[in-house]
């Protein structure tokens, strides 16, 4: 263990070594010393110091010489300046933090990439790590000529401008957003990494126009009951949104975590619905139609329908409903460094409010424990959760269970396949089981 340090050494040192430096005069064994008396005890700074000046004329051992007491080189050096590059980019020792592609499809523009969730902290995702899903690839929309129309049963039907939206009063809220078919390779043949289980759900906060406030700009007429969002995308996107949603905490986005919008995301105007089936929130926002009942599109007759075991389908399966998953220790992601005090952490959401309560096991449900929740729990929102653990080395099984303040427990897999079969590939929302071996390395148990 590192023998603590009080302020009154480091600032001695600290100290000592300014002195020595500005008269040009401590010798690299002297600093050695001065740092391992502080740092690594007598014995480290009787050792440095008996070194002597041969130490000094001696390049570090390759992969050592940037370690405490010596000083790194990007110390010996003026960084980067500013604006380089001009649009802010992660460090080069992040590279391998990015989103993953489906390798379930072969169709390049109607498919999917997941979200790291393995290397990701709190709760927010940044916006190039959200996940996509696209149905007819990413088209490039100019805003200037973008427009949003609203019709069918409205007492004034209207064509919006990006600069007529974006000069209402703009609100702005944190919610995640996830796919129907998020985890759908656990129904029958469960992926190894929590990245490929989980990564089509990220976070983020919205920014635009409620979309209330157009409706009523607009003046639903009676009888209406149901609104068509289309997007401008080749597959023209559409699916019919209940009225009582789109004037409850319905969405007209145009930017994301501070920024305008990425195109994959839907620049330059999405409709978010927070809480529903990511394929609801129609990504390049053109067309809003309000009517007296469903349209009964595509996307929600032969797809985004939860086929059962006696060949019917759920309809209209809006909501996500209570779902978690541990993040950390977890498939894909790094092993654990041998025995002793961990930190396991994960995220939890749910379609229908706050998350109330996250349960821990780390004995494949024999015992749980109450996981401790970061603040703030929003609604609609991923909430991280941890649970300080002492790893004694043994093979352990992981598993974390979400409760929703509607009192919705997280299901295990063998409830949710005895209720739902293993037709579907939607709303697949049970409890995720990782085995951690000896080795420290984590897999998925249901493999």
């Amino acid at each position: 263990m590192p023998r603590e340090v009080s302020e009154q050494e480091v600032r001695a040192v600290l100290e000592a070594e300014r002195a020595e430096n500005i008269r040009g005069a401590l010798p690299l064994d002297r600093r050695q010393m001065l740092r391992g008396a502080v740092w690594g005890g007598a014995a480290a700074a009787a050792a440095a110091l008996a070194r002597g000046a041969a130490v000094a004329q001696t390049a570090p051992a390759e992969g050592t010489g940037n370690l405490p007491p010596n000083t790194p080189e990007w110390m010996t050096q003026q960084g980067a300046p500013i604006l380089s590059p001009p649009y802010g980019l992660p460090s080069e020792f992040e590279k391998d933090v990015v989103r993953q592609p489906t390798d379930l499809t072969a169709t390049a523009t109607a498919s999917w990439s997941f979200t790291p969730l393995q290397d990701l902290h709190g709760i927010i995702t940044p916006n190039g790590l959200f996940f996509e899903r696209h149905h007819g690839g990413v088209p490039a929309i100019d805003p200037e000529q973008h427009r949003l129309m609203v019709h069918g049963m409205v007492e004034r039907p209207v064509i919006f401008t990006m600069n007529d939206l974006m000069r209402f009063p703009a609100v702005s809220r944190i919610h995640f957003l996830e796919c129907s078919g998020n985890s759908l390779t656990e129904y029958v043949n469960p992926e190894p990494s929590v990245q490929t289980t989980h990564g089509l759900v990220s976070c983020c906060e919205w920014t635009g126009v409620p979309l209330a406030t157009i409706l009523q700009e607009a003046g639903v007429e009676s009888g209406a009951a149901w609104v068509l969002a289309e997007g401008a995308d080749a597959a023209a996107m559409t699916r019919s949104i209940p009225l009582s949603k789109a004037f409850d905490d319905a969405l007209l986005a145009y930017s994301q975590n501070g920024e305008r919008l990425r195109p994959e995301q839907g620049y330059p105007l999405r409709l978010l619905l927070p809480g529903y089936e990511g394929n609801m929130s129609i990504k390049w926002l053109r067309r809003l139609e309000v009517g007296p009942e469903p349209w009964y599109t595509r996307e929600e007759t032969s797809k985004y329908t939860d086929l059962m075991p006696d060949g019917s389908a759920r309809k209209f399966t809006f909501a996500m409903e209570a779902k978690s998953v541990i993040t950390h220790p977890a498939g894909g992601g790094k092993p654990l460094g041998g025995p002793g005090f961990h930190e396991i952490s994960g995220l939890a959401w749910s379609g229908y409010g706050r998350i109330s309560r996250v349960d821990v096991t780390t004995d494949g449900g024999r015992n749980w424990r109450t996981a401790e929740l970061d603040q703030p729990v929003l609604a609609k929102c991923l909430t991280r959760f941890r649970l300080p653990w002492q790893w004694n080395g043994e093979p352990a099984l992981l598993a974390s269970r979400a409760i929703d303040e509607s009192g919705y427990v997280q299901p295990t897999r063998e409830q949710l396949l005895a209720v739902r079969g293993q037709n579907s590939v939607y709303h697949y929302n049970a409890i995720q089981t990782w085995r951690l071996a000896e080795s420290g390395e984590v897999s998925n148990a249901a493999v």
